[in-house]
């Protein structure tokens, strides 16, 4: 008898045709609203996989899928999933590692060519008619070609900003890692600073940590009061990893010059979020892996996983602290 799975996301065609072969498949209809948890713990009371893409995985929730053998998550981070709750039922859990991360590199770099150049500022004081002729020094942006990079974390997505930062901007990349990478420095021309030297030294700063018990709040007030008045701090890794209140004072005070965000404390904002009345950052809607191409093929790897789960065999992406 076929596994049977719920699919939770709007997936291509492409992906559910290849789920339909190996499983019988229902998917969430309304593609204009997310499911909620309660949608979600009503209609898997008899699937044996769940196909997911944000969707808290809790304790509540698996309470609510009694034949639930393996849960497929189609993002890198996984912080959403009770991973206690899953081992206790032995429920496998994957994830979507590698497919993204050219993606949210250049995520990355736009946004900090956009905060360094005021794009985002600069566009609406042309759509709003406040361009007479030029601009004066005041809406000057900062340079980025030669300038020095600090990257916190350099994992994977990390290694492929340094790449485009040191070959196609020319800049000066350092960064700080709870291990050193001997190898990446002396492939990509990168040099390792304690973390306190980093942030004084990086005209740019990106944060690319997972989020810990160990990096919540990370980057809090001591630490944005040792960057450089003229930094640009950027966040494409998770919103909890950085204190937002201590953000928020070192926008508005202009203790640093600017900072780029896809990520926040909550999401989504409110819309009385003092990020969003600031004129020196720029904000996104956590879209780091926001590509239709990405997407398509973070969900086919996650349905790949999910099959392999669901017939016995060791899926390509187990979440690391559920291996056996």
């Amino acid at each position: 008898m076929r596994p049977k799975v719920y699919i939770s996301a709007k997936v291509s065609d492409q992906v559910k045709d290849y789920l339909d072969q190996y499983c019988d498949c229902e998917m969430w209809q309304d593609q204009e609203k997310a499911i909620t948890g309660q949608q979600l713990a009503e209609k898997i009371g008899d699937v044996e996989g769940l196909l997911a893409a944000g969707n808290a995985i809790s304790e509540r929730l698996l309470s609510a899928a009694p034949k639930l053998r393996a849960v497929s998550n189609i993002s890198v981070g996984y912080n959403h999933n009770d991973l206690e709750a899953m081992k206790k039922r032995n429920i496998i859990g994957t994830h979507t590692p590698y497919v993204l991360d050219d993606t949210v590199a250049d995520l990355a770099l736009a946004l900090m060519l956009a905060a360094a150049r005021r794009v985002t500022e600069l566009h609406n004081l042309v759509r709003t008619g406040g361009w007479q002729r030029g601009i004066g020094e005041q809406l000057f942006g900062m340079d980025v070609h030669h300038a020095k990079l600090g990257i916190i974390g350099m994992g994977r997505i990390g290694e492929k900003i340094a790449k485009r930062a040191k070959f196609g901007f020319d800049m000066e990349v350092s960064y700080y890692n709870r291990s050193r990478k001997v190898e990446v420095e002396e492939q990509l021309g990168v040099n390792y600073l304690p973390l306190n030297d980093l942030l004084e030294q990086s005209d740019f700063i990106v944060l690319m940590t997972p989020l810990t018990p160990e990096t919540k709040h990370l980057i809090g007030a001591e630490q944005f009061n040792r960057m450089k008045r003229s930094a640009i701090f950027i966040n494409v890794s998770r919103g909890e990893t950085v204190d937002e209140a201590a953000l928020i004072e070192a926008l508005s005070s202009k203790r640093i010059f600017g900072a780029g965000l896809d990520v926040y404390e909550k999401e989504p904002v409110s819309a009385d979020n003092p990020l969003l009345q600031l004129d020196n950052v720029v904000t996104l809607p956590h879209i780091g892996s926001a590509t239709k191409k990405t997407r398509d093929d973070m969900a086919m790897v996650a349905a790949r996983n999910l099959v392999d789960a669901l017939y016995g065999r060791e899926p390509q992406y187990v979440i690391p602290e559920l291996k056996k």
